[in-house]
């Protein structure tokens, strides 16, 4: 993933920034606890292609 592209791409969702998982290929969003694939070098950046990541783990648990 080029970075140049990764500085101006934002979540569809909540337009926050995005954070390039190199070994899954996708670009997660941490706020909205997403991560859009990137397919064939393109991300995909539609809110019903990403997939939910699991909930944050709860502190002080």
């Amino acid at each position: 993933m080029e970075n140049r592209l990764l500085q101006i791409l934002v979540c569809p969702v909540c337009k926050g920034p995005l954070r390039f998982d190199r070994e899954l290929q996708e670009l997660i969003c941490s706020a909205d606890r997403l991560a859009y694939p990137i397919r064939d070098g393109v991300p995909v950046m539609l809110p019903d292609e990403a997939r939910s990541l699991d909930p944050a783990p709860a502190h002080g648990v």
